[in-house]
């Protein structure tokens, strides 16, 4: 089948690199190793950060006269060029989808939303253009693919359940793992590099620096070990960003040389980092779900997180990882000294986490699940112009 695929926030090609990046790539992989090809329709960005009304208007506009121009030109080229499918990755209400419901309507060809987002709450105010966008794309829509099952109720409100399938967050796990089986050499060049003890355990955790959602995870993570300070470890950071001055103030308490800043890492080096590491730790403010867990687990790490939003889609709570209340610092430090104290539990937490990466959060088992849910749509066309 061919497919037209495209990201409104941020589009695989984008020059930044990101979680939402990846993702939008991974799905884009899925889809062609289940045989079909998968072209990138567009980069037009729909995002607006600002909540600027004017700004959601002339994207708007914008947006769907491009998904106009595009149907056209594929009505009058060549019909084996014309896409049988069109497909959006991430929706929501800052970076809605003005194209791929005008086009596919015109092409008459069925339309997916996958990692659809539905927040009632933004009906009204400074987005509520972009809301009533990403709503009329939702209900339009012949499929939709949460990632997080939490979703699920809300866009129940609609679209009938018939037309939503479950598809958990997946991984090409592959430099994770061989990361994993050099472990070994990764660690002691890290210790090499950072002056760091190899006889300690090393915490870690990868997220950008950046204000909002992030910046107050870093310092959540701050005030949960600072009630760790006589327990024995170090804490490798990775990731860069405009808040790094703040996210280094947040851990300034800590004793020197316990906390370690790497900074902005290829995949290569993030891979490295988590195989040489004992534990991932992040409390994950507000996250969608997010990336970074299911690669430590796929390099073999049990996670220490919380139970918030699609977090529990990506960690298995008393299985591959803790997973504690959000907002509570003390039950995040004690779920990380239990798994400090306890290597064996430790140890078998990290085996289960990489067969979990390993066995059900694959592009293979994504493609399985994605063949099962385009099966569905059969004659499907959208049900919105």
């Amino acid at each position: 089948m061919r497919i037209a695929f495209y990201a409104p926030l941020k589009s695989p090609s984008h020059g930044t690199p990101s979680g939402d990046r990846r993702v939008a790539a991974l799905l884009m992989q899925a889809l062609a190793q289940g045989g079909h090809r998968v072209e990138l329709a567009s980069t037009f960005r729909s995002f607006d950060g600002q909540g600027d009304p004017a700004r959601q208007a002339g994207l708007r506009a914008q947006g769907e006269a491009l998904g106009r121009q595009m149907a056209q030109a594929w009505r009058d080229g060549p019909a084996a060029a014309q896409p049988e499918l069109w497909v959006t990755y991430h929706v929501y209400y800052k970076a809605p989808d003005w194209l791929g419901p005008v086009a596919s309507a015109a092409l008459g060809i069925p339309y997916v939303i996958a990692e659809p987002s539905h927040a009632p709450k933004r009906a009204h105010g400074p987005w509520a253009i972009g809301h009533a966008g990403t709503e009329a794309a939702i209900r339009g829509a012949d499929l939709l693919l949460p990632p997080a099952r939490y979703d699920i109720e809300c866009l129940e409100a609609l679209a009938p359940r018939e037309r939503i399938v479950w598809l958990p967050p997946f991984l090409d796990s592959g430099l994770h793992v061989a990361a994993r089986a050099q472990r070994a050499t990764h660690r002691a060049a890290l210790a090499a590099q950072h002056g760091l003890d190899p006889a300690r355990p090393w915490l870690c955790t990868v997220a950008m620096m950046r204000e909002g959602d992030k910046l107050a995870s870093y310092r959540a993570l701050a005030q949960a070990l600072a009630l760790l300070r006589e327990t024995d470890w170090h804490l490798l950071v990775a990731g860069d960003g405009p808040a790094r001055a703040a996210v280094e103030a947040a851990f300034a308490d800590q004793p020197a040389g316990r906390v370690r800043f790497l900074g902005a890492l290829s995949a290569v080096q993030l891979a490295a980092v988590y195989a040489a590491s004992n534990l991932y730790v992040w409390p994950a403010v507000n996250e969608a779900y997010g990336m970074a867990p299911l690669e430590a687990q796929a390099a073999g790490l049990p996670v220490v997180s919380c139970a918030t939003r699609g977090v529990p889609d990506v960690v298995c709570h008393g299985r591959t990882g803790i997973l504690v209340p959000s907002g509570d610092a003390p039950a995040f430090a004690a779920a990380v000294r239990s798994l400090l104290e306890d290597p064996d539990l430790r140890a078998r937490y990290g085996t289960a986490a990489a067969g979990f990466a390993a066995g059900e959060r694959t592009v293979e088992a994504a493609s399985t699940l994605l063949e099962g849910a385009l099966a569905r749509l059969g004659g499907a066309r959208p049900h919105a112009a």
